[in-house]
């Protein structure tokens, strides 16, 4: 009961249809998630920009350090999917789609409050603006039925109000901490030798947060500065296993904005080239994740 059970009930649903075994199916998804959540990525680009610009940042996501996750069966990738196209519709203040999609958005994962929290502001912005009639208030109302609702299962299922948040803590040992767990195991990293995993990962989450900066000074709109904040302080504040951190903070693509924008004056050549190495670099840390690094990435 820990997990959200959107992706689940997508597994069940493809053995219906599959002659494969759910793990199989579990991985088909977890592709096909990845593919959708760069289409979402580009359309953010796209939309912003040009073409162009939203194949970079679609090409940043897919080379990220853990990036080997978008080809396994974990739900970052259809968060991010569903994540990018509410950010899309929100854009365009398309404020029902933008709910509906946070809905099922918060079904997937936990970080969806993160979502929840920016379509939720921006619609109290168009209302005190009194912007786009009933549809602000629409979008308010519908975005956190999904967190909301399986929050509400889970305690129907475990006899009390806070079920879910007494699962995380006592079967995962997750709680917020506001950082101070994650210091320390930053602290630990620099200074004694350590794992290849937590250097990596220690060196994202400080690249994260200088990328939330520069995302915020070079005027990327603000929702997706916030939404991206969010995540940040979720994969940071928690007590969880530091090594996930990493794959935690992958629906975070906003961050690569900045990225993508210096990518995109440079020619098409160069700009290819970088990101191909890019790619290369990447591939090696997957290969490192999967045959040499011996817990879960």
């Amino acid at each position: 009961m820990a997990f959200f059970p959107l992706f689940p009930w997508l597994i069940r649903a493809a053995g219906l249809i599959s002659p494969f075994s759910s793990r199989s199916n579990a991985i088909v998804l977890g592709l096909l998630a990845s593919l959708f959540a760069a289409w979402g990525i580009f359309a953010v680009g796209n939309h912003l920009f040009d073409q162009w610009t939203g194949l970079l940042l679609a090409g940043l996501w897919g080379v990220v350090p853990h990036a080997l996750v978008q080809s396994m069966a974990y739900t970052e990738s259809l968060f991010t999917a569903l994540a990018a196209f509410a950010l899309v519709a929100l854009l365009r203040r398309s404020w029902v789609t933008a709910g509906l999609l946070t809905i099922v958005a918060g079904l997937c994962r936990p970080s969806a409050l993160a979502l929840i929290g920016v379509v939720g502001l921006a619609a109290l912005i168009a209302v005190v603006r009194r912007q786009d009639g009933w549809r602000p208030y629409a979008a308010a109302l519908l975005a956190p039925l999904g967190w909301l609702g399986y929050l509400w299962w889970v305690g129907t299922k475990t006899g009390r109000i806070d079920g879910w948040f007494h699962v995380q803590a006592t079967s995962w040992h997750s709680s917020f901490d506001f950082g101070v767990s994650t210091y320390q195991a930053v602290v630990r990293t620099a200074t004694s030798p350590t794992v290849l995993d937590f250097v990596i990962v220690s060196l994202v989450l400080i690249g994260a947060v200088v990328l939330l900066v520069i995302a915020a000074l070079k005027r990327v709109p603000w929702p997706l500065v916030v939404y991206s904040l969010g995540i940040v302080v979720m994969a940071v504040g928690a007590t969880n296993y530091f090594n996930a951190k990493g794959r935690l903070i992958l629906p975070a693509f906003a961050l690569l904005i900045p990225i993508a924008r210096a990518l995109a004056r440079l020619r098409p050549a160069l700009a290819a080239l970088l990101l191909t190495l890019l790619a290369t670099t990447s591939a090696a840390f997957a290969g490192y994740l999967a045959f040499i690094w011996p817990l879960s990435p």
